[in-house]
C-alpha cells in the first residue's frame, strides 16, 4: 500500500493549493561478474568497440544461452540484502522490441515470476525513517550502445555491453518527495557495494534509475505517472523530479492532462522532454524464453549464500552506536560507504570512540572531500590517525597541535609520534614554566587581571596569550589550572 500523505513539508505548493508527489524507482545495477548473464564474454568497461563479443551476445543464428551461475547467486545475495523473498522458482521470459542494439530482437528479462520478491530499505531523510518497498528484483540483459556523433549521417553500434547482466531493482510507489528518492537511490547504492553485487559506478552506467513521477491531492487516487529513463546520479534525479513534479502541476492547474509516456531528463537545462508514449507489458509481448528452463533453487543453496553475507549499514550502524557511544547522525555517516566504516573501526579500536569518529569525519573526511579523494587514496593511514588520538590522550600534544602534526603526515607521512619528538612538538605541562609565562602576561596587564575578578568569563584571554607565549605548546588544561590560582577565580 502507497504511504499516507507525507508531511507538509514534502508537499509543493500550487496555484490551487497544495499536490503531493508520488514516486517509484527501477534501479538497474550491472551485476559484478567477469562474464555476461548467458555468455562468457567480459564485462570489463572500456575495451575496443565490439572486442567483448560473444557469438550469443551477437544472436548469431543457432547461439543458445547459457545462464551464468555467478549472476543467479549474486541476485539472491542482493534480495537477501534488501530483506526480501527468494523465490525459489523464477522464469526468463522474452521482452520483444527492435532496437539496432538489440540484435536478438529481444530481451531476455523476467516478468511474472522474478529471482526475487518482496523486500525493504530503510531511508533516513532528515532524521525520518521512511520505509520504501521493494516491489521485486529480476534478472536481465544489458543492450549494446548506439553512437552518433562520428558521422553526421550514420549511427555505429557498439554490442560490448549486450548481454552484460543487469539486476532490475523496482521500489513501489513509496517515495514522496526528491530527497526521499535520492537518500533511497543512495541506500541501495550502499547495500549493493557491501555485498560486493555491484560496484554502483553512476559514471560508468553501471547504476543507474528509471523514475517513475506522479503528483495528485494530499489523500487523492495516483495520478497519471511518466517515466524518466536512465538517470545516472543522485543529483539528478533529485533535479529531474523536481522539474517533472512541477510540470504536472502547471499542466493540470492550466486545465489540461497529464500523458503517460517515457520521458529523458536532460541535465544541460534541468528539465525533461518527452521520449515516447509509455509501453504496457503487453506491448512488449513477453513470453517464457525457450532455450531457457526455469531456474530452480533450493532452500539450503540460499541459506548458504545467506550465511556468506557481510555485516549490512543498518547492523553496522547499530552497532557503532552501542558499542562506540555515537549519534545516529555520526553512525550513519561513517557507514555510508564499507571502505570508511572499516577505516573508522580500524582507528577506534581500543580508543574513545567518540574522539575516533570525530577525528575521521570532521579533519580526514573533511580534507578527502576538499582534496576530492577517495578513503582507499587517503595518505593518512588508519594507524597513524590512531597514533595521533593516542598522542592527545597521553597528554603529549594538545587538539591543537594534533591537527598540526595531522598536516604534517598527510603532506609528508611518517610516525606522528616521531614527528613530535623530532620537530618539538610536545606540549609543555610543566607547571614552572606555564607559571612563568602567566606571571609574565599577568604582569603585564593588570588592567585586565582585575576585570577577569569581575567577570570571570574574560579568563578566556589570559589564555589565548599564554598560548600565544607558549607557540601554542602548553597544556590548556595546565594553564586555566594556573590563571584560576593566580587570579582568584
Amino acid at each position: 500500500m502507497p504511504q499516507p500523505a507525507s508531511p507538509a513539508s514534502d508537499l509543493i505548493k500550487g496555484a490551487t493549493g497544495d499536490w503531493e508527489v508520488v514516486i517509484g524507482m527501477e534501479v538497474h545495477a550491472q551485476v559484478a561478474s567477469n562474464s555476461k548473464l548467458f555468455s562468457g564474454a567480459s564485462t570489463a568497461f572500456g575495451g575496443a568497440p565490439n572486442s567483448h563479443v560473444s557469438l550469443v551476445d551477437a544472436a548469431m543464428p543457432g547461439m543458445l544461452p547459457v545462464i551464468n551461475e555467478e549472476c543467479v547467486a549474486q541476485a539472491v545475495r542482493t534480495g537477501l540484502g534488501l530483506k526480501a523473498a527468494i523465490n525459489l522458482a523464477s522464469v526468463f521470459d522474452r521482452k520483444n522490441y527492435f532496437y539496432p542494439d538489440l540484435p536478438q530482437g529481444y530481451q531476455i528479462s523476467q516478468y511474472k515470476q522474478p529471482i526475487v520478491g518482496e523486500g525493504g530499505v530503510d531511508v533516513d531523510v532528515e532524521g525520518t525513517t521512511v520505509r520504501v518497498g521493494i516491489e521485486r528484483v529480476h534478472l536481465e540483459q544489458d543492450a549494446g550502445k548506439l553512437i552518433h556523433d562520428r558521422h553526421p549521417e550514420y549511427s555505429y553500434v557498439d554490442l560490448n555491453r549486450a548481454g552484460v547482466a543487469l539486476m532490475e531493482i523496482v521500489s513501489k510507489p513509496d517515495i514522496r518527495s526528491s530527497r526521499q528518492a535520492q537518500a533511497y537511490v543512495s541506500k541501495v547504492r550502499t547495500i549493493l557495494r557491501y555485498l560486493g553485487t555491484c560496484d554502483g559506478d553512476m559514471e560508468k552506467g553501471n547504476l543507474r534509475a528509471d523514475v517513475n513521477v506522479s503528483v495528485r491531492r494530499p489523500g487523492d487516487p495516483l495520478g497519471t505517472r511518466c517515466e524518466i529513463k536512465n538517470v545516472n546520479s543522485i543529483r539528478f534525479i533529485g533535479q529531474a523530479i523536481e522539474y517533472e513534479a512541477r510540470r504536472q502541476i502547471d499542466i493540470i492547474e492550466d486545465g489540461g492532462t497529464i500523458e503517460q509516456e517515457t520521458r529523458l531528463f536532460d541535465a544541460g537545462k534541468g528539465e525533461t522532454r518527452s521520449m515516447r508514449s509509455k509501453e504496457e507489458a503487453h506491448d512488449y509481448r513477453y513470453f517464457p524464453d525457450p532455450d531457457l528452463l526455469p531456474l530452480e533453487l533450493t532452500q539450503d543453496y540460499v541459506d548458504d549464500l545467506a550465511k556468506s553475507l557481510p555485516e549490512l549499514p543498518d547492523e553496522k550502524r547499530a552497532r557503532f552506536m552501542t558499542a562506540f557511544g555515537l549519534s545516529a547522525y555520526d553512525a550513519g555517516v561513517l557507514v555510508a560507504e564499507r571502505e570508511s566504516a572499516e577505516y573508522f573501526e580500524s582507528v577506534a579500536k581500543g580508543r574513545d570512540g567518540k574522539t575516533a569518529a570525530n577525528w575521521v569525519i570532521n579533519e580526514l573526511f573533511g580534507r578527502l572531500n576538499k582534496e576530492g579523494l577517495e578513503i582507499d587514496r587517503s595518505p593518512v593511514s588508519a594507524a597513524q590517525l590512531g597514533g595521533i588520538i593516542d598522542l592527545i590522550g597521553s597528554g603529549a600534544i594538545s587538539g591543537k597541535i594534533a591537527k598540526d602534526v595531522f598536516e604534517i603526515v598527510w603532506g609528508e607521512g611518517g610516525d606522528p609520534a616521531k614527528i613530535v619528538e623530532t620537530r618539538g612538538l610536545k606540549q609543555v605541562s610543566d607547571t614552572g614554566a606555564i607559571e612563568k609565562a602567566v606571571d609574565a602576561i599577568i604582569g603585564a596587564n593588570p588592567d585586565k587581571a582585575e576585570q577577569v575578578k569581575a567577570n570571570p568569563k574574560a579568563l578566556g584571554w589570559f589564555v589565548g596569550q599564554v598560548m600565544k607565549a607558549t607557540g601554542g605548546k602548553a597544556n590548556p588544561q595546565a594553564v586555566n589550572e594556573v590563571l584560576k590560582r593566580k587570579l582568584g577565580v
